[in-house]
């Protein structure tokens, strides 16, 4: 019995204080910044290679770089302001960057008066969508563009909304970049028209290395990442996630080129990505272009009409649709080595709140769908600690008879064991079992935009969230005191001692935890009493006939 509670005991705090340890990081940036400027990044055989150049346009003449980026956009430059019934979008005339973007069915992470802003021109981040054309006196992210300033509001029964700008070309062509914003989308359409013959056009996101408000650039719990950075998907080389602090270091790997595939710049809970069409060659690209400032892209050839055309995604990480809208780009909800649990796990709950309409209901249900396919190892695990319970009194009189013999007290209380048809491990397993469920439930809740805002009922206004007054957590404390006297009582008096002060510790750690993931604990431990008290009472009653 001493081995077996040992064996929990230290499980389980592992557990609980790698936990712990992944919650705290959340709270604070890790990012290292650097002042000396980034040498290009590594090939993914580990070779260096140049920032990505592309071939003139005619031979001879010098090869095309995608221009570095400025540190943000002048605040003189032109607006143009633009309002769907997702997006709060504006737009500069220098570059013709999308400066700012805000969601607007999303509510800020500090202020929940306010919209979650995902691109940002210094407000919080630098962060920016950027396109042009590379070239000798063609337009690019730096020049100024012409465009319609003020307000373009999506009307009612409109379904896209159009922004065109222009530019001219050092040959006095003229150059038209156009944004579509589409009602119900998060998806916009970029385009460029009245480029030259075997030009090409970028595509790329600048953003500064910090994490978003609340979050780490990069926490890790064994082996899963809350990950802040750019990230690359082709189907050769598939899903691949590249550190800022890989980039500072010259060690970033990544797809260079490819037919296929996206570029994306993942944060927590939402994602900005460039998806160029299927079958046109690209080029990607990932570097520093100032302090604490990086860029990633994806360039590629203009067609034979003079046209380029990319689609943008900017919103949450919804895993159903994002997973319809390219392949692969579902997968920027990232759960590691967990994902083999935490991906069905995720599926049952968005069933179940499409039965209940409520998160906090769905992780109830999830948990009683849990319990009852643990069920016959619980009822195995309670019935031997129940039989363990009835033995403490002749344990105890073991221990008073060879205290001083350690050897001859493990021999006794092994053929008491053998005698008894007691296995003293047999509580283990049910625990054992739910720490990797315990573990996924918890990057679940953490990263999924769904459970982000999302109410069960009262006080608990953000499942995804500590609750704000420790109700649930004392609640659950509560249950584990419950749990700890339907136990055996341990014969050691210090272990005893140490038994009683685990669901302390335990309310303690878990008084910073998610409230989803306090409500499963809670409602997992009111379940498991119930079926550890019935087994305990037909056991004892069992043993006095």
């Amino acid at each position: 019995m001493d081995n077996r509670r040992l064996i929990l005991l230290l499980v389980f705090s592992f557990s609980l204080i790698m936990l712990w340890d992944a919650w705290q990081k959340q709270s604070r940036p890790n990012l290292a910044t650097a002042t000396t400027t980034t040498a290009p990044a590594a090939t993914a055989s580990g070779g260096v290679v140049p920032t990505p150049t592309l071939p003139s346009a005619s031979p001879g003449a010098a090869p095309a770089a995608v221009p570095v980026s400025s540190a943000v956009v002048a605040p003189g430059a032109m607006s143009a302001r633009i309002k769907t019934d997702l997006y709060v979008a504006n737009i500069s005339s220098q570059g013709g960057d999308i400066t700012r973007l805000e969601l607007v069915r999303h509510y800020d992470t500090e202020d929940k008066s306010k919209h979650f802003v995902l691109f940002d021109n210094g407000g919080k981040h630098i962060y920016l969508a950027q396109s042009g054309l590379t070239g000798e006196g063609v337009p690019n992210h730096k020049t100024e563009w012409k465009l319609a300033a003020g307000d373009h509001v999506l009307k009612d029964g409109e379904q896209q909304l159009e922004l065109k700008l222009e530019a001219s070309a050092a040959n006095g062509a003229t150059l038209t970049k156009t944004y579509v914003f589409h009602r119900g989308s998060y998806q916009i359409d970029v385009r460029h028209e009245g480029a030259a013959p075997g030009a090409y056009a970028y595509y790329q996101i600048t953003r500064d290395g910090k994490p978003a408000e609340g979050q780490a650039g990069s926490s890790m719990m064994m082996g899963v990442t809350t990950f802040t950075g750019p990230a690359i998907f082709t189907e050769a080389e598939k899903y691949q996630k590249v550190e800022f602090a890989d980039v500072l270091k010259n060690k970033a790997k990544f797809a260079q080129k490819a037919d296929n595939g996206w570029l994306a710049m993942v944060q927590h809970y939402f994602v900005s990505a460039w998806l160029p069409p299927a079958g046109t060659p690209r080029e990607f690209y990932i570097d520093k272009v100032g302090d604490e400032l990086f860029r990633s892209g994806v360039k590629l050839p203009v067609g034979p009409d003079g046209k380029s055309a990319v689609a943008l995604y900017a919103g949450p990480q919804e895993q159903d649709k994002l997973e319809k809208i390219a392949p692969g780009l579902d997968l920027v909800v990232d759960y590691g080595w967990l994902t083999v649990i935490a991906a069905p796990l995720f599926w049952i709950l968005g069933a179940i709140h499409k039965l209940v309409g409520n998160w906090g209901w769905a992780i109830i249900g999830l948990t009683l769908l849990l319990k009852l396919l643990f069920f016959p190892l619980s009822a195995a695990s309670y019935k031997s600690m129940a039989k363990m319970r009835v033995l403490t009194p002749k344990l105890t009189k073991l221990k008073d008879a060879y205290g001083d013999d350690k050897q001859r007290l493990n021999q006794e209380m092994m053929a008491l064991y053998k005698r008894e048809k007691v296995n003293p491990l047999g509580g283990c397993l049910p625990v054992l079992v739910q720490i990797p469920v315990f573990i996924a439930l918890y990057w679940v809740l953490l990263g999924t935009v769904e459970m982000r805002n999302a109410p069960w009922l009262g006080w608990i206004t953000d499942l995804s969230v500590k609750d704000p007054f420790y109700v649930l957590p004392l609640i659950m404390g509560a249950t584990m005191f419950i749990q700890t006297k339907l136990n055996p009582t341990p014969p050691d008096p210090i272990q005893a001692k140490v038994m009683l002060f685990m669901p302390i510790m335990f309310t303690g750690m878990f008084l910073f935890f998610p409230a989803g993931l306090v409500l499963y604990w809670t409602v997992n431990n009111l379940l498991s009493i119930a079926q550890q008290w019935q087994i305990t009472r037909l056991v004892e009653a069992g043993e006095k006939k």
